[in-house]
């Protein structure tokens, strides 16, 4: 677990009215189900060394496809909100960071993929746990204590939580992409109407936590979206020099 990972999660609770008790009742039961993989390892292979893009689904990911699709060889890791959208248009990302919520026939396309599933584990995603068995390619986190297979990497929102994730496997360079972080939730995000006041919090808890990353990283951190403390703002067309 990252060092002062606690301080934040506990914060985190406190803000949301969440229960540690339920996001470690569901830890226990993904790592039940998830079977012993060398997943983990794969993901390390992807991304150690690597540019590494992190796509979510904010409002700026509509713009952000049509380049996604000239970049085919990169490292893609997605939130699952963006999974669908970047599918219809041919884009399969190796790596995506989930918790079942996003849409869940473009999960089961995928799933049995070499494409590889984080999948994360809290109080509001019991019921979805199940799905993990479907999937080829799996990996098991949580946002409180890791167990047995269950790891935390860090990070709270999908999209945050894959950029977390290829800071830990020590990407040299992370690029996001659809992920603004603004006062909009975009059009590609399966929030409620009754869930947008909670939605948006959760996106200013994301923003602060990429915020706080950007002070320990070791990678080299860019975005394309809306600006971020502490990433650099880089415009699509200055992409290409600065991919390796």
């Amino acid at each position: 677990m990252i060092s002062g990972w606690k301080k934040r999660y506990f914060s985190i609770l406190k803000e949301l009215d969440y229960k540690e008790k339920k996001d470690k009742e569901a830890t226990l039961i993904l790592d039940s189900i998830l079977k012993k993989t060398d997943s983990s390892e794969k993901v390390r292979k992807l991304i150690e060394g690597k540019t590494v893009f992190v796509i979510g689904s904010g409002p700026s990911l509509s713009c952000a496809i049509p380049k996604l699709k000239k970049l085919k060889k990169s490292i893609k890791i997605a939130a699952d909100s963006s999974l669908k959208p970047l599918i219809d248009n041919g884009i399969i990302p190796q790596i995506i960071v989930t918790d079942l919520d996003g849409n869940e026939e473009a999960i089961r396309k995928i799933s049995k993929t070499k494409s590889i599933f984080v999948v994360h584990a809290h109080g509001d995603n019991i019921e979805k746990l199940q799905m993990v068995k479907k999937i080829k390619n799996c990996i098991g986190t949580t946002q409180t204590n890791p167990i047995n297979k269950i790891q935390n990497f860090g990070g709270f929102t999908d999209g945050d939580r894959g950029v977390f994730l290829a800071s830990y496997f020590n990407a040299k360079k992370i690029i996001l992409f659809g992920m603004d972080f603004g006062n909009q939730i975009g059009k590609f995000s399966n929030t409620k109407k009754s869930d947008r006041k909670t939605k948006l919090k959760k996106l200013v808890i994301g923003r602060d936590l990429l915020i706080w990353l950007s002070s320990i990283t070791k990678s080299e951190l860019f975005t394309t979206s809306k600006p971020i403390e502490g990433f650099k703002k880089i415009q699509y067309k200055d992409l290409d020099n600065i991919i390796t």
